[in-house]
C-alpha cells in the first residue's frame, strides 16, 4: 500500500502533546501513525492508525518503523514525543535510574532516528522533529536527570541536522514550556531519597505542580510541531508558546549573576 499523502510517525501519541499532535497533524493533511507501548489501552482517535511500539527496545522500534514503510510505502516526518520525567535531587537518582531515563529520553530517540533515516534519505526528503523543553537548555533544581537528557537531545539534534541536510532532511527541536499534561504526576521518584534534601525537593515539586497546572495547552504544543513539519524555511529550534520563548530570552540576554539569582528564586531555594 501506498499513499500520495505525506505520513507523519508520532511516538508517545496516547496522551498529551502526543495525543494533540497526531490530532493537529491529520488536520494538516498529514496520514498520522500514532504509537504506545500498549496500544490495548488507547482511546481510539478517529483517522490515526496506531502502532504498539517501546522506544526503548531496538527491536520494537525496528519493527514499529518497517511497517509503516511497508503499508503506507513513505515517512515523511518523524516526531520523537515518547518520553519519561524524573524528579528528585542528583544524589537521590541512583545511576541505575538515570539509565532508565536516558534509555527513553535520549537513546529512544537515537533509535527512531536511525531506523527512519534509510527511508527518509532514499525518499531525498523528511523531517525529524525531536521534542526537548525549555530544560534543554536551563537548569533544572531537583531534576537534574531529566535536565541532562533534554540537555543531550538538542545537542544530538543540532549535530544531525548538520550531517542529514544534504540528504534532503532536517533535524528539528521543539522546546516546551510547562505545559497541562500529566508529566508532572507520572515522573520518577528518587530511588534513594536522602533526608538532607527531603524539605526542598517538597518545595521544588510543589512549584513544579503548580507551573504544570498553570502552563500551556498541549494543543499549543502540538502546533508550533505542525510548523515545524510543514515549514518551506525550517528553523533549527522552535519554542513552543510565550513562557518558553522568554525563557529563552533570558537565557541569551541575562548576565549569568542575574540568571543564576532567578533560577534560585523560582524554585524557592535559600542562600
Amino acid at each position: 500500500m501506498t499513499t500520495d499523502q505525506r505520513v507523519a510517525l508520532v511516538t508517545g501519541a496516547s496522551s498529551g502533546i502526543g495525543k494533540e499532535t497526531a490530532l493537529a497533524l491529520l488536520a494538516a493533511g498529514f496520514t498520522v501513525v500514532g504509537t504506545s507501548r500498549d496500544t490495548s489501552r488507547v482511546t481510539p482517535l478517529d483517522g490515526v492508525t496506531f502502532l504498539d511500539l517501546d522506544v526503548a527496545s531496538d527491536a520494537s522500534a525496528a519493527a514499529a518503523v518497517q511497517e509503516v514503510s511497508e503499508r503506507f510505502g513513505r515517512i515523511d516526518v518523524l516526531v520523537n514525543n515518547a518520553g519519561v520525567g524524573s524528579t528528585g535531587a542528583a544524589e537521590e537518582t541512583s545511576v541505575d535510574q538515570a539509565q532508565v531515563i536516558f534509555d527513553t529520553n535520549v537513546f529512544g530517540v537515537m533509535r527512531m532516528v536511525n531506523e527512519v533515516l534509510p527511508h527518509m534519505r532514499a525518499q531525498r526528503r523528511g523531517r525529524i522533529i525531536n521534542i526537548s523543553s525549555v530544560l534543554g537548555f536551563l537548569p533544572q533544581p531537583y531534576m537534574a536527570a531529566y535536565a541532562a537528557s533534554k540537555h543531550a537531545v538538542e545537542g544530538y539534534t543540532e549535530s544531525l541536522d548538520h550531517e542529514v541536510r544534504d540528504q534532503g532532511v532536517r533535524a528539528l527541536i521543539v522546546e516546551p514550556a510547562y505545559t497541562r499534561t500529566g508529566f508532572e504526576a507520572n515522573s520518577a521518584k528518587p530511588d534513594t531519597p536522602l533526608h538532607a534534601y527531603a524539605k526542598q525537593r517538597q518545595a521544588v515539586d510543589r512549584v513544579m505542580a503548580e507551573a504544570v497546572r498553570n502552563g500551556d495547552a498541549p494543543s499549543v504544543v502540538a502546533q508550533t510541531i505542525v510548523t515545524a513539519a510543514t515549514d518551506t524555511r525550517p528553523k533549527p529550534r522552535y519554542t513552543a508558546g510565550p513562557l518558553a520563548r522568554r525563557a529563552r530570552v533570558l537565557r541569551r540576554l541575562a548576565p549569568a549573576g542575574v540568571f543564576d539569582q532567578q533560577i534560585r528564586k523560582m524554585n524557592h531555594l535559600v542562600g
